[in-house]
């Protein structure tokens, strides 16, 4: 079971981790591909999370039918392929294209290790094991920028994706050595791969119109264009679920209160995190010039609170429920960030960025893990694996969207321009801080005691 644990764990962290370690290294990518705006580099980004959260529902149904252990060896595989496409990309097309792939074989993996991890603990303590999940997931997202800084400023950006190679091939290893395989499924229906496909355009085409609405202006008719394509292709995909044999998103979850309000938050929570961690980065690089190195750095404070804060954020809910918590937690990453919003300026305050940080932390600490664990609190535990994948993919699609927003928040300005820099940062804390406002309210539809009836002992 440890083995299990620990390279399901592993992949946890390296599938969120490829979310924002490229955050850092925007400024050293521009420059190796002259021309490129910020709108285009953000699809280094966007390109990633549009492929794995439009295809964890399916790949979690392929796994469960063909084996978990054959599918996840298959996503290390393509993960590993996508990591050094893009490590040698001449060209950003290319690098986009890398990072699609990457994607893929994230959307393969996670769904297939979160299968092995449940089905290697026992019931009770499967819940722990969701809440455990999500708070590494919100770990390798949070100290991407700080781990990419190290690796970039030891060589280039290009490190930020080799790096993925090798640790690919030992998963590999240990994974075909120590993983059991599932017992496969027999169902007689196929997997709605059309709805995947829909949901993918939907959400690309929403990033896109959203991304490039500074650039080109909304009465452009390719933002027109790319945002009616996204909506058709939306509704598309909504009835497609209702009617399909074996769709991929069972809207039968929905109604489990629990399961909607977390999964509806974790849209909200999913789209702040991401749009903040680069907020936040690119900050740094323009506003303070710092190098590569020490906004990474001062990036890793983030992770180490919340894993400071992770286990009392458990306790808690243990004691009191998940409402007031992730309520709360969302409240105080929105103060957190209006903080930021007061406090930039020019010349570093590292105090100020400090408390800022704590705040900011305490409230991602209660959000994201509480929120993992209330999605699935209302579930039949045969449900827990496809719950849990309909809830990466509610973060995903968030963080598709936080980006595609932010980018558009933040406008063409002179990269130079230290107070631009400073006034486009403030309004993307602003952005941040609406996002999670909303969370809050969201969050009050929570059940009472919902987590201390069902998760007192998993999660303490």
């Amino acid at each position: 079971m440890g083995v299990t644990l620990a390279v399901c764990i592993g992949v946890t962290y390296l599938v969120t981790l490829d979310v924002s370690i490229v955050n850092v290294a925007f400024p050293e990518i521009a420059k190796d591909f002259p021309g490129t705006t910020q709108a285009h580099l953000s699809w280094v980004v966007t390109a990633y999370n549009i492929f794995y959260a439009s295809l964890l529902v399916v790949a979690g149904k392929l796994a469960d039918r063909r084996g978990r252990k054959s599918l996840f060896l298959v996503g290390v595989v393509l993960f590993g392929v996508g990591s050094l496409a893009s490590a040698f990309a001449p060209e950003v097309g290319w690098l986009i294209a890398g990072r699609a792939v990457q994607g893929l074989g994230g959307s393969v993996m996670a769904p297939a290790s979160l299968g092995l991890m449940l089905a290697a603990v026992p019931p009770e303590r499967r819940t722990w094991v969701m809440a455990i999940s999500s708070s590494i997931g919100a770990l390798g997202i949070a100290s991407g920028p700080s781990l990419g800084a190290v690796l970039i400023d030891l060589t280039d950006w290009r490190a930020a994706f080799w790096v993925n190679v090798p640790v690919c091939l030992v998963i590999l290893l240990v994974g075909r050595r120590h993983l059991a395989e599932s017992v496969p499924q027999r169902v007689a229906t196929t997997p709605d791969y059309i709805g995947s496909g829909l949901i993918t355009v939907a959400l690309a085409g929403l990033a896109f119109g959203i991304s490039q609405s500074e650039a080109w202006g909304w009465t452009d008719w390719r933002i027109a264009g790319s945002l009616g394509l996204a909506v058709v292709a939306g509704l598309w995909f909504v009835a497609r679920q209702r009617v399909h044999p074996d769709p991929v998103m069972d809207l039968t979850l929905f109604r489990v209160r629990s399961f909607s309000v977390a999964n509806s938050s974790t849209i909200f929570v999913g789209a702040a995190f991401a749009a903040f961690g680069l907020n936040n980065v690119l900050f740094l690089r323009r506003a303070w010039q710092w190098s590569v190195l020490e906004a990474g750095l001062i990036s890793a404070i983030g992770p180490v609170l919340v894993a400071l804060f992770a286990r009392a954020a458990g306790r808690l809910a243990g004691r009191i429920g998940f409402r007031i918590p992730i309520v709360v937690g969302s409240v105080l990453m929105a103060m957190g960030s209006l903080l930021f919003a007061a406090i930039a300026q020019t010349e570093p305050n590292i105090v100020e960025w400090l408390i800022a940080n704590v705040v900011v932390a305490a409230g991602v600490t209660l959000v994201i893990a509480l929120n993992g664990a209330a999605a699935v609190a209302g579930l039949e535990p045969h449900r827990f694996s496809i719950g849990g994948a309909v809830t990466n993919t509610a973060r995903q699609v968030g963080t598709v969207l936080g980006i595609a927003v932010l980018i558009a928040v933040l406008g063409t300005s002179d990269i130079a321009d230290r107070q631009a820099a400073v006034d486009d940062a403030q309004r993307g804390w602003v952005l941040v801080a609406v996002v999670m406002v909303l969370s809050a309210i969201v969050s009050l539809g929570h059940p009472a005691g919902v987590g201390r009836r069902h998760e007192s002992a998993s999660l303490s």
